[in-house]
Formats: C-alpha cells, structure tokens, sequence
C-alpha cells in the first residue's frame, strides 16, 4: 500500500500487518490525527475465555490505546442471545442469561491484562449491548431501524449466501443478527461518540451495515477496518492447535501449553507473528523473522517469552521457558528422557513419518499401535496434542530436539544423530 498515515495508530496498523480493508483510510486518518477516536470491537459471549484467533484484534485495541485513543470491549450480552450465523455452517446452541454472564466475567479477565480501564485519559471502555438491546421494542425497532435494510442485500453477503448456497437453513433469528450488530454501531456513535468499529475482515459486511445505517439515522460519518483472517503458513486458522483452541485464560489452558504453542511457531511465521503478536520494534521483528536454522529457534523462544508475558506476565513466561529448557536441553540427561538419535540418511529427502518415530522411539509397539494412540489422543508431539498420523518430519522439523509422549508419563526425545 502506497498510503503515507498521519497519525500513529494507522502507521502501526500498515507496518505491522494489521489492516486488510478500511473504509475511507484518510477519512479516519484524519480524525486519528486531530483528536481521541474512541473505537470498538465486539465479543460474543460463546465460551468462558478468549482463544488465540481473537489476540490479533485484541492487540489492535491495545495499540489503538497506546497511541492515544479511546478502545471499547463491547460484550455481545444481547447478540449472543440469537447467535453470528457468519460462515457457519449450522445454528448455534442458544445459551442461558446466566451463562452468558459467566462467559462475560471470564473474557474479562483477559482484557484487563491488554488494556488500562481505569487510567484518567482515554480508559477502555468494557459495555454490554444488552443494555440496549435487552429493552427494545419490536415494533418501534422495525419502523426505525428495519426499513433500512433491503433484504436483496442482505442476501447478497458473501456469510448468508455461503450457508443459502449450501441448502443450508438459515432461520430468521439468525438473519436479524446483522440488523442488531449494525444497530450496535449507532449506539455507540449515539452514546459514546465512537467513530470506528474493528473486527476480523469476515465482519467486513456487518461493519459496512452499521455504517450505513448510522448515517441514514444520525446523518454522522464513521468508519471500518478490519485485519486479515490469519491462517498459519501451513494454511492452519490461527489459533487453533491440533487439540482445539488455545485459550487465554491460564485456568483453561496452562501457561506453559500456551508458551509451547507459540514456540512451536513454524519458521515462515516467526516474522509476521512478531510483529503482530509483540512489541517489539518492526526492525527487530524483520531481523529475527530472517534468521534460519537453528537461530530461528532463539527468535521463536523470544516470541514465546513476549506473547507469554502479555497474556499471563513475565513470571510465567520464565518459568515456561525454564521448563522447555529442562525438558529439551538436558534431554536424556535431566529428565533421563530416552533419545533417538537419527542420521541425515534414515531421513532421506522427505523425512520420516511420526507412525515410524513413535515405533521406533519405543513409544508404540507396531505402527498400527502408534495409529490408535494417536486416534484416541493419547500423543503428543512438544506438549501437543498430536492428531496427524500422517505428520512427517524433516531435518528442519528436527533441527532441534522433538519431544514425543504417549499418555502422560511416556516420554522419547528425538535428534538428529
């Protein structure tokens, strides 16, 4: 992108790998660089933590207070109770009030560890849209608000004709979805003078509805960006491990598993990841990101040690790092963890398959044995869950110590000769 930002916010945005679309760039540019934009980004209340898939947006709203303005965490109280029929592929459990609070206190936590909500200038704001949604009236809402949205649009968006083309059903408490988000968007404008609303560029549609239906009603100008929908460069959705989500809540996921996952980064990643995950200086990022063999494992480590301080503090961070370091580094030695050392000719040129490793690391009596296990998820490969009897590994996959597990207390390292 030729584009030159004026303002901060803008300029990490570009720099870092933030921004896919946005709806008028100097438009919002220009009123980043005049004064507070005060900006949202919702959260359906569907589980009890925030995953991996949502630090990206979350680490644009840190950025967007970093740099001067005003974030708003806005907890979907109200839409979770109907329920974001975007690119699914059926209708979502319906969940009680009661468990959507719980959600609600347990995503919380997260955001008070990436965001200030009780600094005196530009605090986050964390608002529930129940709180406006919960009191509507029908028949007023759909005088006001429903007359402008045109159906024939609507049918047009890329989620609800995916689930339409697919013969898929798709009921009417789900379409009002997209209304209710874009009402959303002209409360807040209403209430809180929020001018731009974020999200993943799935929402492109959502947001572009709030937009519109802000100006019609309130005749006022706001704005949408949206980020990349990450995948891994393995083509793998971000966030998502062969054992299910990563989630951010330590009592859902150990520190320690999550410090794995990002260390565990494939080596293509580690520079984008950088950059868009930590802090860190963009030059330093590109350095790291551009080193190979088994220096890219050091850039890795610090990648681990800098997303696993942000989410749970530099404490848990060294001690994950600490245990890595026991586990790997001593090998046979400090845990007497057995070693199979393997010369570069048993590899030949596509590697060797895990089925193989795991026989041959004693972990497994037959392939057929090592199969099931992997079946029944009773393997691991670095702490992870290993679900792909078909994984092979390679000289780079081998480039440092892989740890391989069966159940909780059988453990093999793996090396090149």
């Amino acid at each position: 992108m030729t584009y030159h930002p004026k303002s901060d916010f803008m300029r990490v945005m570009i720099e870092r790998g933030y921004l896919a679309d946005c709806t008028d760039y100097q438009g919002l540019d220009e009123a980043l660089s005049k004064g507070v934009v005060t900006a949202y980004i919702g959260y359906d209340a569907t589980a009890k933590s925030l995953h991996v898939g949502h630090l990206l947006n979350i680490m644009m709203l840190r950025w967007l207070q970093k740099t001067g303005h005003q974030p708003i965490t806005l907890m979907g109280g109200g839409t979770t109770k109907v329920g974001d029929p975007s690119f699914r592929a059926d209708e979502r459990p319906l969940l009680t009030p009661e468990q959507i609070d719980a959600n609600i206190d347990g995503m919380k936590q997260v955001f008070a560890k990436y965001l200030d909500y009780d600094r005196a200038e530009t605090p986050a704001l964390m608002l529930n849209n129940a709180e406006w949604l919960d009191g509507l009236n029908y028949l007023a809402f759909l005088r006001d608000i429903g007359r402008h949205f045109s159906v024939n649009r609507m049918l047009s968006f890329e989620s609800v004709k995916s689930r339409l083309d697919r013969e898929q059903s798709l009921s009417f408490l789900e379409f009002n979805y997209m209304i209710l988000q874009a009402y959303d968007f002209l409360e807040l404008n209403r209430r809180y003078g929020c001018l731009l609303q974020m999200g993943g560029s799935d929402q492109w549609g959502n947001i572009v509805n709030g937009i519109d239906l802000t100006r019609r009603v309130l005749d006022n100008e706001i704005y949408g960006l949206t980020s990349p929908l990450l995948t891994t460069s393995d083509g793998r959705k971000m966030g998502k491990s062969q054992g299910g989500a990563m989630w951010l809540n330590a009592d859902m996921l150990s520190p320690y598993e999550f410090w794995q996952f990002w260390r565990n980064t494939t080596d293509a990643d580690v520079g984008r990841f950088l950059k868009l995950y930590t802090e860190l200086p963009v030059e330093e990022c590109d350095r790291l990101g551009a080193l190979s063999g088994s220096e890219i494992n050091a850039a890795k480590i610090i990648l681990a040690n800098e997303v696993t301080t942000l989410c749970h503090g530099a404490e848990a961070a060294a001690g994950a790092e600490a245990t890595a370091r026991e586990v790997f580094e001593k090998g046979g030695v400090g845990d007497d963890l057995p070693t199979l050392a393997l010369s570069a000719e048993e590899l030949g040129g596509d590697g060797i398959s895990i089925v193989q490793l795991m026989v041959r690391a004693g972990l497994a009596k037959s392939g057929k044995d090592a199969k099931r296990l992997i079946a029944e998820n009773g393997a691991r490969i670095d702490d992870a869950p290993l679900t792909d009897a078909g994984l092979m590994l390679d000289a780079a996959a081998l480039a440092s110590p892989v740890k391989l597990s069966a159940g909780k207390k059988r453990h093999a390292l793996v090396k090149l000769g």
